[in-house]
């Protein structure tokens, strides 16, 4: 209930009825083919991205070095578990598909949560453009948000404030070994997430093209990754459902229009579903059909 009082609230500050969605000629929900299979062809390799940053922050963290498709399998899984409600799924089942490959629960648990919390930075800073190309008063938000990222940043990068927050979490897990990692690792892992996330931004505005939508690029491709940080903010939305569509169809309503925006909003949650969920329901079933998933202790089984 409380998802869909914000994504109502969120969705009539756009005046957008379902009335005037159903109105709309039905061509414009329907993609260019091979405009939509190269957007989606792109995300799927922005997944892939994430999983190897993912692996690449274990092996920093003093993890074993995983190889790039174990870590794609691994981290596709467990990305099923952001569809429950709560932020922990993902991350409890990405630590036990883990262990089987020899990475303790600690490391794979800290590289998702670092990681993320890094990503999200990322996402916020390539969603500045959002605000920074919007009419007024977004360009002004987009200046303290840009400023706040900045400030992130910085602080990212001073060696003992990112090993506190380092060692923070290996205390909580009660590990003894510490990793020795500084302010370079985190600009590193912000770099990484940060071209990744242009990645996601790109393969949006590539659908919206599939579509026949025009609008800036950079506004409507941004759009995008600024959406996810506000939806990722509201942790009671599984995977961000609702509040996401809410603020998406906000930053993209002065470029597109109302209706083509939530034309793009919900189109935008489909094919990012399927994308995610098809490929790693296959993975999982392979997971599953391993020799080896007969032996494999309870923990693993559930990501």
């Amino acid at each position: 209930m409380l998802t869909v009082a914000v994504t109502w609230l969120i969705v009539d500050r756009v005046d957008l009825g379902l009335g005037e969605l159903r109105g709309l000629d039905r061509s414009m929900w329907l993609p260019s083919p091979l405009l939509f299979i190269a957007a989606s062809l792109l995300l799927l390799v922005a997944y892939f991205v994430s999983a190897a940053i993912w692996g690449r922050i274990v092996r920093d963290l003093g993890g074993p070095g995983l190889p790039v498709a174990d870590s794609i399998r691994m981290f596709m899984i467990a990305n099923l578990g952001r569809y429950l409600p709560g932020k922990v799924w993902q991350i409890a089942g990405l630590a036990a598909l883990a262990k089987g490959r020899g990475v303790p629960p600690a490391t794979a648990a800290g590289a998702a949560v670092i990681g993320q919390g890094i990503a999200v930075v990322a996402a916020a800073a390539v969603g500045m453009g959002a605000l920074l190309g919007g009419p007024d008063p977004y360009p002004t938000w987009g200046l303290v948000g840009l400023a706040l990222v900045v400030l992130a940043a910085l602080l990212l990068a001073v060696p003992t404030v990112f090993q506190r927050i380092v060692g923070l979490w290996f205390r909580l897990t009660r590990t003894a070994a510490r990793p020795e990692v500084g302010g370079m690792h985190a600009l590193r892992w912000l770099a990484l997430y940060t071209v990744n996330w242009a990645m996601y931004a790109l393969s949006f505005w590539v659908l919206a093209r599939s579509l026949g939508f025009g609008g800036a690029p950079i506004p409507v491709a941004s759009a995008f990754a600024a959406a996810y940080v506000l939806g990722y903010a509201m942790v009671f939305a599984p995977a961000g459902l609702g509040p996401r569509e809410g603020f998406l169809i906000i930053f993209l309503t002065p470029h597109l229009g109302a209706a083509p925006a939530g034309v793009l909003a919900i189109v935008a949650r489909v094919w990012t579903t399927l994308v995610e969920v098809v490929p790693a329901g296959i993975f999982w079933l392979g997971h599953m059909a391993r020799p080896s998933a007969a032996a494999d202790t309870p923990e693993e089984r559930a990501p």
